[in-house]
């Protein structure tokens, strides 16, 4: 179907509840969603091109066909849009990679059984401890156990393996007992699985003063060593209870999710509570979605919970979502007891979900390198303003004047959106009889690209994008000095502020306005670019004032110019230290009849200030 075909469907949908199917021209489903009225929701993606962010774009690029599903209601739409995805997984689509639901640690059967992770408890025999919040969490307490009983982490199979080889190293850090040994026998083995089994189950006490009879009776009997081992063995038991107390037992009774949208990841976070007390987290990384932070969360609290065979009482959101009262009544009818899905507005439980998103935010901010922010931020402005390519090189422009003197004009240049100060360039305004930005802005981009098409060296580098400190007046003077010297090609906004002198928005020459708002990472590298174009030019601008307001006795002296002047100050530091010096001493620094005319100048009969000053 062509694009008009695709925005004619749309429009032609009913004003219901239900499911959207985008689908390519090999079928394949590339795109689920739901929607309180499907007219309206999915005619959006076939209007204004330039609303949409780059992965909707591309999205939109690829459909060639939809489908629909009409719902009864909201509540039908959710529950059918979960099926869907996790039955096509779509490209588009945000999605969970780990899809597991909550794990269990299951104990093997044989005479050397071993701990592991499982998705559900099976009837095989074994022995299953759980459910618990956190596959990370219960990792982490299979790895506990067997560092606390020095139980085998290796690949050995026992008691086939017996004997084969020499200890590995676990054993020689003393991690593990060494169960491949021909002297270490079953008996040893069991009693350890015996204790982490005891463990597991929360009777730690019967554990730890077993072990501590065995290491007063080794203590009594001069077996120090012994003794030593099993004194840190109960340490590490009585450290594992703290971590076991916390995970182990019931399911979290609630729930809190964080969620941040970085530059180039986002971080999906939930956080397990039980009795209050925080038991375990689990995060994922993502992509950056095409939705919205509200439709975003939305959609992975669904896939996170669904499917799931138990769930906590409370889950706590960190926003508000349309579809909270659907996602409460599907949790509700899986698990058939109550589950409330709340979003915390004030107090405790909003302190809670800060924490989540903090947690969320800082996963992000581990996980990706400035380089991969940059390269988001500038892949996203290039999107934004329909750029072909993100633009590597930005030069930003900015003019600063007092009334018609000292009109000057700053030029900053971001690679990638990283300043580069090497190549920032300071004008001075030529034959400008009274402040005219307009004409200011057309001169100064004049002279940087006639000084590019004349080789200069300095101004070699072409930009892709241009940015005025300004509005759309400036932008048409910029266009207007390319204009004339045959340049075209290279893009050129304003950047206008609010009320609040705090960049708003991109303007075209036409006028047109590109909010930057809703990308919260882009909005704030654009109002840097535009501050530090605006310092740059101000500092010039105070540093012109002040070499006119600053004058210098040297400056009084015939046949002392700038250059002379500035030899001298570099080396005497001072104007005093000038006056002091030697004929000598100043034909050392500049030329002899310049000296002379510095040391006559300072020495001249009768003049109290020479007569002070010479030795």
């Amino acid at each position: 179907m062509t694009f008009d075909e695709l925005r004619d469907k749309a429009h032609a949908l009913p004003l219901k509840p239900g499911v959207y199917i985008m689908q390519n021209a090999a079928s394949e489903v590339i795109y689920v969603g739901k929607a309180k009225a499907l007219k309206n929701r999915v005619s959006q993606y076939f209007q204004d091109q330039s609303r949409h962010n780059e992965k909707t774009r591309a999205m939109v690029s690829q459909i060639d066909h939809f489908d629909v599903i009409v719902a009864q209601s909201e509540f039908e739409a959710l529950v059918l849009e979960c099926a869907l995805i996790k039955r096509h997984m779509p490209r588009y689509n945000i999605l969970l990679k780990d899809d597991k639901g909550y794990p269990y640690i299951r104990l093997s059967t044989g005479d050397y059984p071993r701990f592991s992770l499982s998705t559900r408890a099976e009837d095989d025999g074994a022995r299953y401890f759980g459910p618990y919040g956190s596959r990370n969490a219960s990792q982490g307490i299979i790895d506990a156990l067997r560092q606390a009983l020095r139980l085998p982490n290796c690949r050995r199979k026992f008691p086939k393996d017996i004997g084969k080889e020499r200890p590995c190293l676990n054993f020689h850090m003393g991690v593990c007992d060494g169960y491949c040994r021909p002297e270490m026998d079953q008996t040893q083995y069991g009693r350890s699985i015996d204790q982490a089994v005891r463990l597991l189950e929360g009777r730690l006490d019967e554990v730890v003063d077993e072990l501590t009879a065995e290491m007063e009776l080794a203590a009594e009997e001069l077996r120090f060593e012994k003794a030593a081992q099993l004194r840190d063995r109960v340490r590490s038991i009585q450290l594992l209870s703290k971590r076991q107390k916390a995970v182990a037992g019931s399911l979290a009774d609630t729930d809190v999710v964080g969620y941040h949208r970085g530059e180039a990841k986002s971080c999906f976070v939930v956080l397990h509570y039980i009795g209050g007390e925080l038991a375990a987290k689990d995060w994922e990384l993502l992509g950056i979605p095409m939705e919205d932070e509200q439709t975003t969360v939305s959609t992975l609290a669904a896939q996170y919970y669904s499917g799931r065979g138990q769930l906590p009482r409370q889950i706590l959101l960190p926003c508000d979502i349309d579809e909270q009262v659907e996602l409460a009544r599907m949790l509700t009818e899986a698990v058939g007891r109550k589950v409330e899905v709340l979003t915390p507005q004030r107090g405790a439980k909003m302190e809670l979900v800060k924490l989540a998103n903090e947690n969320a935010a800082e996963e992000v901010l581990r996980a990706t390198t400035a380089e991969e922010r940059r390269s988001k931020l500038t892949e996203a402005l290039g999107a934004l303003l329909g750029m072909e390519e993100p633009p590597h090189r930005i030069e930003a422009f900015d003019i600063s004047n007092t009334g018609s003197s000292d009109i000057v004009a700053s030029m900053t240049v971001h690679i990638d959106g990283r300043p580069l100060k090497r190549d920032y360039r300071h004008f001075k305004l030529k034959d400008m009889p009274h402040a005219d930005d307009y004409a200011s802005m057309e001169q100064v981009v004049e002279r940087r690209f006639r000084r590019y098409l004349d080789g200069d060296e300095k101004f070699a580098a072409k930009p892709d994008l241009l940015l005025m400190d300004g509005g759309a007046g400036q932008v048409k003077a910029a266009c207007e000095a390319m204009a004339k010297l045959g340049l075209d090609g290279i893009p050129v906004y304003g950047m206008v502020k609010d009320d609040r002198h705090r960049t708003r928005a991109l303007v075209a020459g036409d006028g047109r306005e590109i909010g930057i708002q809703a990308n919260q990472a882009l909005f704030a590298m654009v109002g840097r670019i535009q501050e530090e174009t605006h310092r740059f030019a101000i500092e010039f601008h105070r540093q012109q004032q002040a070499s006119h307001l600053k004058g210098s006795a040297l400056d009084e002296i015939p046949g002392v110019g700038p250059t002379r002047k500035a030899q001298l100050l570099k080396a005497f530091k001072s104007v005093k230290a000038v006056k002091a010096a030697t004929l000598d001493e100043l034909a050392a620094v500049v030329p002899k009849n310049t000296a002379q005319a510095v040391y006559a100048h300072f020495h001249k009969p009768n003049d109290p200030r020479g007569k002070d000053e010479t030795p």
